[in-house]
């Protein structure tokens, strides 16, 4: 395959299979990613912004 660094996948749907969706994060969800990624809540809450489940700074 060319490039070497392509990526590729076979990707296969069945009528009984089930998907599920991820919901929004919490303020406590945000504030321990941050911890664990030695960021401020500021920075993460910009990184995730089109998944939090809050309004930053309310």
């Amino acid at each position: 395959m060319t490039p070497t660094s392509a990526v590729s996948g076979l990707i296969l749907g069945h009528p009984e299979a089930s998907y599920f969706a991820v919901g929004k994060l919490g303020r406590d969800q945000v504030a321990d990613y941050a911890r664990r990624k030695g960021w401020t809540l500021d920075e993460a809450e910009t990184w995730l912004a089109p998944n939090l489940g809050y309004v930053p700074g309310r």
